[in-house]
């Protein structure tokens, strides 16, 4: 009787992961592009949010002392700007996308360890989303994974974005304005993944340019 529950459950278990694997083969390229803009649309929403948070009680002199050409991702070579980004080869798009996410994982990693200590009185608001910031920005690396089975091997060259700061400070003004300066980056990164994933599925649904 034992061997013959055993038996059963094991067949339960895999018609579920059948099911399941059936599902995710099932959606559409068209289906995945809208989630992944979804997805891309809440990181920068947040990382705008979490900016708004810093300001609120710091003025944001990282930006006086610090630029966007400092950023770790800068070195990309990306389009400026969407007619750019529409003439840009779809798996191109899709592989640029990724290799700012990807650059990003050391550097969220700093973020998270540091938002719980941060000297700020929104300390509590700005670690609650810094995690929000990491689970949103997993989410959204493993529908890009998911994105290069729809669109093939030419798009999954990555290119490596190497992030060597492990900490942003130790007096409280450098702890500051390392995090600031930090998240402006991400920001401005998250708002182009965001551009080239909303091409993308502008791309697929065929409208026309102008209406992306």
């Amino acid at each position: 009787m034992a061997r013959r529950f055993q038996s059963t459950r094991l067949h339960l278990a895999v018609t579920v992961l059948m099911c399941v694997f059936v599902s995710i083969d099932g959606v559409n390229l068209n289906d995945l592009l809208e989630r992944a803009s979804q997805l891309s649309d809440k990181l920068h929403s947040l990382s705008t949010s979490l900016t708004n948070d810093l300001d609120s009680h710091f003025p944001p002199i990282g930006g006086k002392l610090m630029r966007p050409s400092m950023c770790h991702t800068s070195s990309l070579q990306i389009p400026n700007d969407k007619d750019q980004a529409l003439k840009v080869p779809e798996s191109e798009l899709l592989s640029l996308a990724r290799s700012l996410l990807l650059a990003w994982s050391d550097p969220l990693a700093v973020l998270l360890s540091e938002a719980p200590t941060l000297p700020h009185p929104e300390r509590n608001t700005i670690n609650t989303k810094t995690r929000e910031l990491q689970d949103h920005s997993t989410s959204l690396g493993a529908g890009l994974e998911r994105l290069v089975q729809k669109l093939g091997p030419s798009s999954e060259a990555l290119s490596s974005l190497p992030f060597y700061n492990n900490e942003v400070g130790q007096d409280r003004i450098s702890r500051l304005v390392n995090f600031h300066f930090l998240l402006s980056c991400f920001r401005r990164d998250s708002h182009k993944i965001d551009s080239f994933l909303k091409v993308l599925r502008c791309r697929a649904a065929k409208m026309r340019p102008e209406m992306c």
